[in-house]
């Protein structure tokens, strides 16, 4: 049995909620997402509230349940809130710049890398800290993910992109013999 899925989500002020069979279309002050859900759960909107319920016994409808209404909660948080993630790029020598909807990055390797800004996100860059931003947490997820994967932090010298707040375990180095 699902906790999570019992929870009602709350609706705030300045938040419209549509359900067209599978589709539910969340607009807010920032924006709108779209999402299609299972078929196996069903929603039922109250002015203040929404509650997802499990129409079957299938084995996935528990897992589907839950998922469904925290998917659904993050959309309304992103359509008023917004999500963002930081990222700081440690190492001599590496740097980052904004140009329009590119990312222009020198990593250490011997051409620069240029990395494309998808349309619904905002890519602020002071410093060494680089700062991703938009209404859809999975967009903003994996974009980070996306531009951490190209120089993960290294345990040695701590070289590389890290999440903001992130603990790297470092490594001691080679030992001499003397």
């Amino acid at each position: 049995m699902s906790r999570i899925g019992k929870k009602p989500v709350a609706i705030p002020q300045g938040v419209t909620i549509n359900v067209d069979k599978n589709l539910v279309s969340v607009t807010g002050p920032k924006g709108s997402l779209k999402f299609e859900h299972h078929s196996d759960v069903a929603i039922e909107i109250s002015p203040e509230s929404l509650l997802v319920e499990k129409k079957g016994n299938g084995k996935n409808a528990p897992a589907i349940w839950g998922t469904t209404a925290r998917v659904i909660e993050n959309m309304i948080e992103g359509v008023t809130v917004g999500f963002k993630k930081q990222l700081e790029l440690n190492g001599v020598g590496f740097r980052m710049s904004v140009a329009g909807k590119k990312i222009n990055l020198a990593l250490g390797f011997s051409h620069p890398v240029e990395v494309v800004v998808p349309a619904e996100l905002d890519v602020i860059i002071e410093g060494n800290t680089m700062t991703v931003s938009g209404i859809d947490k999975h967009a903003v997820g994996q974009f980070s993910a996306n531009i951490r994967a190209l120089k993960p932090v290294e345990p040695y010298k701590g070289k590389g992109f890290k999440y903001v707040g992130e603990h790297v375990r470092r490594k001691e180095g080679k030992k001499s013999s003397k």
